[in-house]
């Protein structure tokens, strides 16, 4: 036999779960249905964080976090409620996986070259009780280089790899199917794609010119979620998060179509959680799209005003950057898909970051002096550049200016002037006391009690209509779509489960496609910083499993 393990996607679980095995001496098949110029998959293009726990990072600002404190916040976003079902080997990978955050994780990373920037972000911050959803500490840790520095140093074992002759890449590869053998998946077939000249990112043809068909004792499915298939995430979508919306933007390449889910399905892997899924509230229509419906993530700081279409201030705790599905809910359960941020010149300076490599410029080139230049007055480059020529942005003198361009922007005419100016003023009353009964405002000081907050995240907290802080900018919000937290159930060896529990003989499954774990290592919510971290984790059990075991 000519391979020891076949792996389906060059994305970030595929490659960590490819070096792992061929590590071992082992010869590996990986394919990959789009052009070697997509080589890292999604986690490319990814802003770079990491859900580290009790790091250098965080001890140097001044924060202390324990396993035992990251294990309450896991539960408490989790919500598991299906413990003796769909739940049980998701929440087994968490532990395994918040074992992980704590301990080698860093370290793994670090003998790989891989940086992080010392300023750890606080993302998820909850709102609720103690043990509620959100992350009681800071714990995004930025990878110095973002998501081309974590795909580097697994993308170059590979590539060492591909030289000796232990990993075989084959692009333009589309499975179409697993090959089965006495109840044991033995093999692919697929069909062979036209060559492309599509950059990163961009839509690819689907002209077959050929087939093929592989065995190996191992198969290792890595093909990434449905992100990009809309169809799909709208057949799945939840009822507890409102109506699906009628119109989304894409977070990720249309090429995360969730195909290889049903393709190991009919193969007898057991999907669980389907209706679990991770999509942005805050996302803005890119100006220059790589993809069809490109969407880009504002990481906002907590200060903008949130209010919904109609111009009515979301309830605590809605606020920028505490409880993504929260939000999500309570936005569309308002018979709308989008909403918006109202803010000044001085908070879109100090708060709003991009999400994306390629938003980062300065991160993603590792450029110490273009990182500096944050703490200088104005926008970024990256958010500037939306200010000016992104069509969801509304900038104005006077607020009854503002409020006028946003119904130009959407011709629904819904907002009030008058409605909205008694809110803001509302809000802006309860800056005279240095206490408040405003939870928001509370969150804002409290969040510059935390020095990486401080220095570059959290601006002061200042009246809207200040004329000193202008001008006004008004940001249309729209749905992004983003990661499935459900998939392939997989046991701690990521060996896919079949109906009744049972692995299937020589079939693996790493990354988003099995949840990142389990089938739901997330369960209903994510902390942030985790979906890299569950590619990385999961690709690497996967990997050593194959090397250790079923290849023999």
């Amino acid at each position: 036999m000519k391979y020891d393990a076949i792996v389906i996607g060059a994305g970030l679980a595929g490659l960590v779960a490819a070096a792992e095995i061929a590590d071992s001496g082992k010869k590996v098949l990986l394919l990959d249905q789009e052009p070697e110029a997509s080589f890292g998959g999604q986690a490319w293009w990814s802003f770079g964080g990491l859900f580290l726990i009790d790091s250098p990072e965080q001890r140097r600002m001044g924060i202390k976090d324990s396993k035992e404190l990251a294990w309450q916040d896991w539960l408490g976003a989790a919500g598991f409620d299906k413990e003796t079902d769909e739940d049980y080997w998701g929440k087994k990978w968490a532990e395994a996986y918040v074992d992980f955050a704590a301990g080698e994780k860093r370290a793994w990373l670090s003998s790989l070259g891989v940086k992080f920037f010392p300023v750890v972000g606080w993302a998820e911050r909850g709102g609720y009780l103690a043990e509620g959803h959100g992350n009681s500490v800071p714990r995004f840790h930025i990878v110095w280089g973002t998501g081309p520095g974590i795909v580097a140093p697994f993308e170059r074992r590979v590539r060492e790899h591909m030289k000796n002759g232990l990993v075989d890449f084959r692009p333009r590869h589309q499975v179409d199917g697993l090959e089965e053998n006495n109840s044991a998946v033995t093999g692919v077939i697929g069909s062979v794609l036209e060559p492309s000249n599509a950059a990163r990112g961009e839509a690819s043809s689907r002209k077959v010119v050929g087939q093929f068909r592989f065995e190996a004792k191992a198969v290792v499915v890595t093909s990434g979620g449905i992100g990009g298939n809309h169809d799909l995430i709208r057949k799945n979508w939840p009822s507890r998060l409102g109506e699906a919306p009628e119109a989304m933007l894409s977070g990720v390449p249309a090429h995360v179509d969730g195909r290889m889910l049903e393709i190991s399905e009919k193969a007898g892997g057991r999907i669980v959680n389907r209706d679990r899924m991770w999509h942005y509230t805050e996302g803005i229509k890119n100006w220059n799209p790589v993809w069809s419906r490109h969407g880009i993530r504002i990481l906002p700081g907590p200060s903008s005003l949130w209010l919904d279409a109609k111009g009515r201030r979301f309830p605590a705790p809605n606020f920028p950057g505490f409880d993504t599905l929260g939000t999500l809910e309570t936005i569309q359960k308002t018979g709308y898909s989008y909403s918006w941020f109202i803010l000044t010149q001085k908070i879109i300076e100090k708060e709003f970051a991009l999400s994306g490599s390629e938003q980062n410029p300065d991160l993603t080139g590792k450029s110490i002096p273009q990182v500096l230049g944050r703490v200088r007055a104005g926008a970024t480059a990256p958010v500037q550049a939306f200010m000016d020529k992104g069509e969801d942005f509304v900038i104005a003198k006077t607020l009854e200016e503002l409020v006028d361009g946003m119904n130009k922007l959407t011709g629904e005419n819904l907002l009030d002037f008058t409605e909205i100016e008694r809110q803001i003023k509302a809000r802006d009353r309860q800056l005279d006391n240095p206490f408040t009964k405003d939870l928001q405002i509370t969150a804002l000081r409290g969040a510059r009690n935390y020095r990486g907050d401080r220095l570059i995240r959290v601006a002061p907290p200042h009246k809207l209509l200040d004329p000193k802080k202008r001008p006004l900018i008004a940001v249309r919000l729209n749905i992004v779509s983003r990661k499935t937290l459900g998939g392939l159930q997989t046991d701690l060896s990521a060996r896919v489960l079949n109906e009744a529990g049972e692995p299937i003989q020589g079939l693996y499954a790493a990354g988003e496609v099995a949840g990142f774990g389990g089938g739901g290592v997330h369960g209903y919510r994510s902390l942030e910083g985790t979906f890299l971290g569950g590619c990385l984790f999961s690709g690497r059990v996967a990997g050593r499993a194959v090397a250790e075991g079923e290849a023999e």
